[in-house]
């Protein structure tokens, strides 16, 4: 084992990584979910819910998780629930469950949906990449090469996905392929830099103002391909009203930061198959993220 990959894993058993999943109405998807979670080889992983008072009782659900995942001895929570008083919206949950977990010394925050659609299995992959890399965001993509979508979505349901990509990424000039993704891992210095205060949207439109001021504020951002799973059990929350907040909040974000000066570097698709070490050596860069002017 060569001095690089010992250095790696010395960082992973010292690195604190807080899984952020907003919730509502998830109580059949999410003790499935926390025990993959847990089960990872990440020692100081944690898990926070955020949930909105979902009527199926997944507040309560989750409370019994962090009953019997967290350790009877002082030190840090294994499983972290936070109750809003209701449906607040996807972006402010989001934003909720990163302050709290910047606050409380995460080093990593990664956030995905509850219902199996983002593999937990990728997660020591997106992490690997992180700590062999100076990357700022690692984004689960189903749009570089070797990303792929559920083969149980229709072909209309592909083509919108594909358009709402298609239309942000053209309105906002941007390079990242997959806008909308909600699997992302961040370091918290981009978290801090990006300044969760100033977030407005709060429907799906969070994921592209997030990926958007990303950019424009000159982060490192890597794609890597996943494959995306429809959910398991449950509905889908992306209803139509959602999609048209999505298309009008494009526009809103690109004139509210419009000043923002551009500075990125995007990899996209680090070859399969090669560790996260080689897609190091094959990529290097400097991290140098500039301030709002």
């Amino acid at each position: 084992m060569n001095d690089a990959i010992l250095t790696m894993l010395q960082q992973l058993a010292e690195t604190r990584v807080t899984v952020v999943i907003p919730t509502y109405n998830e109580a059949d998807n999410l003790p499935a979910m926390t025990a993959a979670l847990l089960a990872l080889p990440i020692p100081n992983l944690q898990l926070m819910v955020v949930d909105d008072n979902s009527p199926d009782g997944t507040g309560a659900v989750a409370d019994k998780l962090a009953e019997q995942y967290n350790p009877m001895v002082p030190g840090r929570a294994r499983v972290v629930v936070i109750h809003r008083n209701g449906k607040g919206g996807l972006g402010t949950a989001y934003v909720a469950g990163m302050q709290r977990a910047l606050a409380e010394g995460a080093d990593y925050v990664l956030q995905m949906d509850a219902d199996f659609s983002h593999s937990p299995t990728y997660i020591p992959q997106m992490l690997g990449v992180m700590l062999a890399t100076d990357a700022d965001v690692i984004i689960g993509s189903r749009y570089v090469p070797g990303g792929t979508l559920d083969e149980g979505w229709g072909a209309w349901r592909q083509w919108i996905s594909w358009w709402a990509n298609f239309y942000s990424r053209m309105i906002l000039n941007l390079r990242i392929r997959d806008m909308t993704a909600g699997f992302k891992l961040w370091r918290r210095e981009a978290l801090i830099g990006i300044d969760l205060d100033r977030i407005r949207s709060n429907g799906y439109s969070f994921q592209v103002e997030m990926a958007y001021l990303c950019e424009k504020l000159g982060y490192h951002l890597v794609e890597i391909p996943i494959h995306f799973e429809d959910r398991r059990i449950g509905q889908s929350k992306l209803d139509m009203p959602v999609k048209i907040e999505s298309a009008w909040r494009t526009w809103q974000i690109r004139w509210r930061y419009r000043h923002l000066r551009r500075a990125p570097t995007v990899i996209n698709n680090p070859v399969v198959g090669t560790s996260a070490l080689d897609h190091a050596s094959a990529h290097p860069t400097q991290r140098q993220p500039q301030t709002t002017p």
